[in-house]
């Protein structure tokens, strides 16, 4: 477990880094041609919304004035766009002077056509909002003050509003304070809501990385058995033809000499060779019958297997109606198992126990400890990844009281991936009860 754990670790330090968020970082996870693509959407949008308010609605407003605005943003996209590349990251403070001048200039347009009652002051929470789903926490703070302060301005200090006719629409004070009031909570909870969100978006997206690297390791370690029977098939005839040319030089050679006891150690030798690659080839080929085809009990003494030795008395019981079931053989399953145990046996008192029980239906495996038990303000919470699931175990040193949680959202997982449910409850041991059930279909049984 803590091996997944710190897995976890190095694949979060690294969306962290992607992110913006690592102390050492210098680049966050917006892409130049992301704010250019974002400002050429601003300017046209403003662009068409002062065409439709001067030649659709009528209303008078410094037209010539509002075009310099806005053409400044075009000079800023090309500046850009000419003077970098577009398809690299951008720092945090890049991503904050690029935003900064988008609420500046939404600022000047605003000041220019009725200041915060203009409707499309809301617009100032976009550049917050942005950094506070791809940025780091110094920017998202900076950017957030930064239009609280333009958008309080411009309660007091704006041009009228365009309207028909020039001047005669006036919001009381209290209403305009009211406007810039809701802005101020929507950016902050707009912001954190975006970045809570996206904040379990990048845990999900790296556990599951990490569940994909941890299935392939344990697939290639499958994989050995039958690699090693192909290496003994394949070495098999040149280590034949060194045994019959070393007899040759045996025969010929007085068996005295130093040449003769050579070639009788070079014969000696390559039949203890041959010996080990039939060895070899009897377990890497062992195959559908005795290798890929587990009983319940079977599968449960493998996977207990590391564990036992350790100061912690594991018992395997297994019971059902009808024949014993026989299990095909998958390495996610046993990984999946693995986990469970050895975080039974990490926090269990003296005792675990597991239990195999199958019907005409279903088979179900409990994994019971007489430790602690789950933490129950996180019971709903266990599977999910990051979500420390119990105290601290037996074993465990004082600076790793808690887990992160990663070990049993792997193993929740990959039993999902064979097809089976799992539930976290109370052992009657007293301790942490893991269930794990499948139908018998999803496991491809077959009855002996």
């Amino acid at each position: 477990m803590k091996a997944l754990n710190d897995a976890a670790l190095h694949g979060f330090g690294g969306a962290a880094a992607l992110s913006g968020r690592s102390p050492v970082a210098t680049m966050g996870a917006l892409r130049r041609e992301t704010l250019v693509a974002l400002r050429w959407g601003a300017v046209v949008g403003q662009a068409l919304a002062l065409i439709i308010v001067s030649q659709v609605l009528g209303f008078a407003y410094p037209l010539l004035a509002c075009g310099v605005v806005i053409l400044a943003s075009v000079v800023v996209n090309l500046v850009v766009t000419f003077a970098w590349p577009l398809d690299r990251r951008v720092s945090d403070f890049e991503a904050f002077m690029q935003l900064g001048f988008d609420l500046w200039q939404l600022a000047a347009l605003l000041w220019l056509t009725g200041g915060i009652t203009n409707p499309f002051s809301i617009l100032f929470l976009a550049p917050v909002v942005t950094a506070s789903v791809t940025l780091s926490r110094w920017v998202v703070f900076a950017l957030g003050t930064m239009a609280l302060g333009l958008s309080f301005t411009l309660v007091f200090f704006h041009q009228p509003l365009p309207w028909s006719p020039a001047g005669s629409f006036d919001l009381p004070l209290v209403f305009r304070v009211g406007i810039w009031m809701a802005i101020f909570v929507g950016s902050i909870f707009t912001s954190l809501y975006a970045w809570r969100t996206t904040k379990e978006s990048r845990k999900m997206s790296v556990a599951l990385a990490t569940t994909e690297a941890m299935l392939a390791q344990e697939q290639k370690l499958s994989a050995l058995g039958g690699l090693a029977a192909a290496a003994a098939h394949e070495l098999g005839t040149p280590l034949a033809t060194i045994q019959v040319v070393a007899k040759e030089m045996s025969r010929e050679v007085e068996p005295g000499t130093a040449l003769g006891e050579d070639a009788a150690l070079i014969l000696s030798q390559a039949q203890r060779c041959r010996e080990i690659l039939e060895q070899l080839a009897v377990r890497g080929d062992e195959g559908d019958m005795m290798h890929d085809v587990l009983s319940p009990e079977d599968l449960l003494e493998e996977a207990a297997e590391p564990y036992i030795g350790r100061d912690v008395d594991i018992v395997i019981r297994t019971k059902g109606d009808g024949p014993e079931p026989s299990l095909r053989r998958q390495p996610e399953l046993l990984y999946a198992l693995k986990n469970y145990i050895d975080n039974a046996v990490d926090f269990a008192k003296g005792r675990v126990a597991l239990c195999a029980k199958w019907d005409e239906a279903s088979l179900t495996i409990t994994i019971d400890d007489d430790g602690s038990g789950f933490d129950a303000a996180l019971l709903g919470r266990l599977g999910q990844p990051y979500a420390s699931t119990r105290g601290k175990g037996r074993t465990a040193p004082e600076s790793e009281k808690t887990g992160l949680g990663l070990g049993v959202f792997i193993s929740a997982t990959l039993i999902e991936r064979t097809g089976g449910i799992v539930s976290y409850g109370v052992s009657p041991l007293g301790g942490a009860r893991i269930t794990a059930m499948w139908p018998q279909d999803s496991l491809r049984l077959s009855d002996d």
